[in-house]
């Protein structure tokens, strides 16, 4: 048995939580920044490195006293070292470091990627690898071949915006404000997804969506401008139904490419319903299995971090006190 101590300070969540053996989630304290940063429609990264300064002490404590144990229990300290916001980043490690090195415990090194296809493994307990994830966030959008807990490989990505960047500048133009996906998702329940045809580029199994986002632009610019009304829900929903096309067309494919019977989603954007939704659809119709974690795994926190960092102690993999953040971003 092994408790795995998980921090999370990769943007604008100071997370922390207790796992035992990877899947079995003890504690889970998310301190969020979302009203801090709404004022500004993003977040600021100094602002962000600040707030995690104050809170991250309390967010370990709360989450080792939640889990019922005593802070010399724990077996490892794991934390997300990249990718991310270099400041922010920063904070999380220097008090991992800082935690290992008073209890005299192994400092485990996690990519925040690889944390997010592993909330999937605390969700559905009897998931095991292969499968093929789509990670999709604000600032990713990988299709990932995942062949074992820490093998890795990338069978599409984008070229240029994130899906979750996509949606939060379509958000922007519609006057929905920050976070914007979420916003957008609500908005477009209530909005006809086949009213516009917006164009849903593909590139093997890349993906392209400034393209994409351009033309949302173009045509709410080009309505407002010819004095013309339009329905914001109807642009919301369509717009969101190019992208959740576009995403599960490409995972769908490259999952049938390399023989997999699973498919799985992971990061921020896995929590918009009619993408759920729609892979749910399209993998059930290819005779695929699919997984998802239920919305508070989605977005970041530490529980992901914790697993992902079991399964890194348990092959060996620790860091030493000269860990540093490194924002690039790095799946393998």
């Amino acid at each position: 048995m092994a408790l795995i101590l998980g921090i999370e300070t990769s943007c604008d969540e100071t997370a922390a939580s207790v796992t035992r053996d990877g899947r079995q989630v003890l504690s889970n304290v998310i301190y969020t920044q979302i009203a801090l940063h709404e004022v500004y429609g993003g977040v600021v990264p100094e602002i962000a490195s600040r707030r995690h300064i104050d809170k991250i002490i309390w967010v370990i404590d709360a989450a080792v006293r939640e889990a019922g144990i005593a802070k010399d229990e724990l077996d490892a300290v794991a934390v997300t070292y990249n990718p991310g916001l270099v400041g922010a980043l920063l904070v999380g490690v220097s008090a991992a470091k800082a935690l290992a090195y008073g209890l005299g415990k192994p400092l485990v090194p996690v990519n925040h990627i690889h944390g997010h296809v592993a909330a999937n493994y605390i969700a559905h307990p009897s998931l095991e690898p292969p499968f093929v994830c789509l990670v999709a966030s604000g600032g990713h959008s990988h299709i990932l071949n995942v062949k074992d807990y820490r093998d890795f490989e990338i069978l599409g990505a984008t070229t240029d915006d994130a899906a979750g960047e996509a949606f939060d500048k379509a958000a922007r133009v519609l006057g929905l404000g920050y976070p914007g996906g979420p916003k957008l998702n609500k908005l477009a329940e209530s909005g006809d997804p086949a009213a516009i045809r917006f164009p849903r580029p593909r590139n093997g199994f890349d993906f392209s969506f400034s393209g994409l986002k351009t033309a949302v632009i173009n045509y709410v610019h080009n309505a407002e401008q010819k004095g013309g009304g339009y329905s914001r829900a109807d642009v919301a929903a369509s717009f969101q139904q190019a992208v959740a096309d576009v995403l599960v067309e490409n995972t769908v494919a490259a999952a049938k490419s390399v023989g997999a019977k699973a498919v799985a989603l992971a990061g921020g954007v896995a929590a918009n319903t009619a993408l759920r939704s729609a892979m749910d659809a399209a993998a059930r119709a290819e005779g695929l299995r699919f997984y998802c974690p239920p919305i508070e795994l989605c977005t970041d926190n530490g529980a992901m971090i914790s697993c992902a960092g079991y399964y890194n102690y348990m092959a060996g993999v620790c860091a030493d006190l000269t860990l540093n953040a490194d924002p690039e971003l790095k799946i393998m």
